[in-house]
């Protein structure tokens, strides 16, 4: 399992904000895509059916510490007695079908090199060390889904540019556009040294990064709101704490809203429990703000199916 090398990574990325180097060489710029829009506006259109279909797709079984996944100095996890170990996980993409504007993915599960060629992976060598990616249990890489359904997604909606939500980033066709949140990839950190070339093999081929321009929310219900296809179909909802620029999604489907929280919340315990995640955030205090948001979200909206970072 994940052990102190990897608590030791999250925990400088967490605590060096000003140092080292930004995360990506990669361009970066304001998204073309999207309108900002307030929670008013998304609370008038969220229990109407919408067209979009929402396929979640498991592309790799993995074990990470809980302690990462959640605050276990929590007073909910401390009750319940939770204490540090193995905790199996998942890496997922999500495919979003929009009836006239194609397909969309948010994050990328895992590339098919880190199955058939893991030396040859975007993410490799000491990251995929300290990641402990040897054990990783590849189900469904993000390049075999999409040759074997012949299609080309439109866009790539990023939760964060944590590893983890990016292995899957160089089966992306080249050309296609990535999208991320607000300040998500300008933060200097220590540990950038190391990853940060990672980072820019995956998005080798790909155009600048196109950062959501998020405007405050005059409600205060979230930090910003994004109407990411202007027909109220599918809403970036920024969230920061777990990242920065951490963002979630609401979309509108047939069957009801579905929230797709990103790693605003990794686990259905931490959500039942309003336990934010742990050592992997940046700012624990904020992380809690937001996962409280999402929540109260979720209780005002009962037909809304939650879909977590990293579990079922």
């Amino acid at each position: 399992m994940p052990g102190p090398r990897h608590r030791l990574l999250s925990l400088v990325l967490a605590s060096l904000p000003t140092a080292g180097c930004a995360l990506t060489h990669h361009p970066v710029q304001p998204a073309t895509l999207g309108e900002a829009r307030s929670s008013a506006d998304l609370a008038a259109v969220i229990d109407l059916p919408g067209p979009v279909t929402v396929e979640t797709v498991a592309s790799a079984d993995w074990t990470v510490n809980r302690s990462g996944l959640l605050r276990l100095d929590a007073p909910a996890a401390r009750a319940a007695g939770l204490v540090d170990g193995p905790e199996p996980v998942q890496i997922y993409f999500h495919a979003l079908r929009h009836p006239g504007r194609g397909l969309f993915l948010v994050d990328t599960g895992i590339e098919r090199a880190l199955r058939d060629r893991p030396e040859e992976a975007a993410f490799a060598g000491l990251v995929a060390r300290v990641m402990h990616l040897d054990l990783l249990v590849p189900r469904a890489p993000l390049g075999e889904w999409l040759a074997a359904r012949g299609e080309r997604p439109r866009g790539v909606f990023i939760t964060h540019f944590h590893p983890d939500h990016l292995t899957g980033m160089a089966d992306v066709p080249p050309g296609t556009p990535v999208y991320a949140g607000l300040h998500e990839t300008g933060a200097r950190a220590f540990t950038n040294w190391f990853v940060g070339p990672d980072v820019d093999r995956a998005m080798a081929g790909k155009p600048p990064i196109e950062e959501w321009r998020f405007q405050p929310d005059p409600a205060g219900r979230f930090d910003g709101i994004i109407d990411v296809l202007g027909d109220g179909t599918v809403w970036a909802l920024w969230v920061p704490g777990h990242t920065a620029g951490s963002t979630a999604f609401v979309v509108r489907t047939p069957t009801g809203p579905v929230l797709l929280t990103g790693d605003a919340c990794h686990t259905r315990w931490g959500w039942d429990n309003g336990v934010e995640p742990g050592s992997f955030s940046e700012d624990l205090p904020r992380s809690k703000v937001s996962l409280g948001r999402l929540r109260a979200l979720a209780a005002e909206h009962p037909r809304m199916e939650v879909r977590f970072g990293h579990q079922p």
